[in-house]
Parts: C-alpha cells; sequence; structure tokens
C-alpha cells in the first residue's frame, strides 16, 4: 500500500506527462485554426459585398441620370413644362428598387460654357435633424444652352469588420453623386 507520501511524488510526474501529451496532440487543431482564421475571412466577405453595392447603386445611379438628362437634352421636358417634382419622378422610374425615390436630390442649372459648368460635386448642409437643408435649382434651359445636371443620394453605409468604412459623409452614409452636362439640341 502506499503511502500519502509515494503519492504526492507520482503526481507532477502525471501532471507532466500529461500535459505533453496534450501539447503533442493535434486532434482539435483544425478547429482552432479555422477559429483564427475565420473573423478576418468574414471581414474581407463583408467588405467585398458592400464595395460591390456601392459600386453598383452607383453605376445604377449614372444610368438613371444619362436616361433622364435626354428629356431636358432633347427638349421633351421643356415642352411637356415638367415640375422639378415631375422630373424627380421620371429620373425615379429609370432607377431600380435599391433606392428611395424620396431621397433623391436633383441639382439642374444652366451654365455659359463648358468652362464655367460647375460639375463637383457639392457639399451638404445638414440640420440638427440630419436632413439635407441644400436648396436645389431647378433650370431646364433652352435651346443651345448649357446644363448641368446633377443628381445625388446618400447611400447607407454600414460599418464594416475590422474599421472598415466607405461613407464620405459627417452622418455616416455615402454621398452617390452622378453629373450629366450637355447642350441641350433645336427642339
Amino acid at each position: 500500500m502506499n503511502t500519502i507520501w509515494e503519492t504526492a511524488s507520482i503526481a507532477p510526474r502525471l501532471r507532466q506527462m500529461w500535459l505533453g501529451e496534450f501539447l503533442r496532440r493535434r486532434d482539435g487543431a483544425v478547429a482552432v485554426e479555422f477559429a483564427m482564421v475565420a473573423l478576418p475571412f468574414l471581414a474581407l466577405i463583408i467588405a467585398i459585398l458592400q464595395i460591390g453595392i456601392v459600386f453598383l447603386a452607383q453605376q445604377e445611379l449614372e444610368t438613371a441620370v444619362e436616361q433622364s438628362s435626354r428629356l431636358v437634352l432633347t427638349g421633351q421636358a421643356q415642352q411637356q413644362n415638367l415640375s422639378q417634382s415631375n422630373f424627380a419622378a421620371k429620373v425615379c422610374d429609370s432607377l431600380p428598387a435599391l433606392f428611395a425615390c424620396a431621397n433623391l436630390m436633383i441639382d439642374m442649372q444652366t451654365a455659359s460654357s463648358f468652362a464655367n459648368a460647375n460639375a463637383s460635386a457639392p457639399t451638404l448642409n445638414f440640420d440638427a435633424n440630419g436632413q439635407v437643408t441644400n436648396k436645389w435649382q431647378y433650370q431646364k434651359g433652352n435651346q443651345g444652352d448649357i446644363v448641368v445636371m446633377r443628381v445625388m443620394y446618400q447611400w447607407p453605409v454600414f460599418l464594416g469588420p475590422l474599421g472598415f468604412n466607405l461613407s464620405n459623409l459627417s452622418n455616416g452614409n455615402r454621398l452617390l453623386t452622378a453629373t450629366a452636362v450637355f447642350k441641350n439640341e433645336p427642339y
């Protein structure tokens, strides 16, 4: 029969053998490696999806501006006497369901020459409630006038993992802007 002193001297050796064998085992290595790689991989997938959706939305906005600017270019908007809200509805008809038509901002103004045409993205001003306070112009122009048409949309951006962020506005959204500069045809 072992005394308590003999058992006490065996316990550290057993612990050491068990720890060594535990460290040499590879049974759970795949699970541990997957756990280490899963988070960065998932973050990368989310970032790629978000970039793809933003690029798709930008392209859809560009296409809608191209189609709706033809209404002004060919004189249809002037002859039909389209109001700003009616013209916004025409732009909205060209957009897919990704966009909320109420959030479109349309700025159309004439320029004296192509060199003087302001096609840059505007600076948005926000009130205390986060609503845009800019006043947009709606000048369709006449035959031969140079028109600058900018359509803007605040695209909601979800903060990506690992600090990835596509927003370019102070409210956390991304401003998508599509611009068309053209000279009205004779109509």
